[in-house]
């Protein structure tokens, strides 16, 4: 069992630092690329980019990777690392998810993107929104270096 676990545990390092990954994308370059575009094109991209996040490669990475840190939180309770690494994933990354972006994200898939509130509308979600994800990609990495440092020590 300990090998399962500490097999886990390097899963939950390399999962957490590739959903860090995607977000860091998202908040680094992506993002700022959208902004730049006209408020309607921007609106089309981001609500393009939002139906096609909801597959299963991106959906694995995210809850599986939620499913591992849980999975690890529990095997390995006594160590204040593993719960912390576990503890920032579920709630700097899955919960900020939840009750920051997927609300953002259903009200811009219900926009017109040639409304006259649209530009108001897209300069509104590029601020929560990028602020929000700052938070998940922070997330996933300190994340991932916890439970790197649980290994290490």
């Amino acid at each position: 069992m300990g090998d399962l676990v500490q097999f886990a545990t390097a899963a939950a390092v390399v999962c957490t630092a590739v959903v860090g990954g995607v977000f860091f994308a998202l908040s680094s370059f992506v993002m700022p690329a959208l902004a730049r575009l006209e408020p309607a094109a921007g609106i089309v991209a981001m609500q393009s980019i939002n139906v096609r996040a909801v597959r299963p490669a991106f959906m694995l990475a995210l809850f599986g990777t939620a499913a591992v840190a849980t999975v690890v939180g529990i095997a390995r309770f006594g160590d204040p690392l593993i719960v912390a690494a576990a503890a920032v994933y579920l709630v700097g990354v899955i919960g900020v998810t939840i009750v920051a972006h997927v609300p953002r994200n259903d009200a811009l898939a219900a926009v017109d993107p040639r409304s006259a509130a649209a530009a108001e509308t897209w300069r509104r979600y590029l601020t929560g929104w990028c602020r929000w994800n700052h938070m998940r990609w922070i997330g996933a990495v300190v994340s991932s270096s916890l439970f790197l440092a649980a290994i290490l020590r």
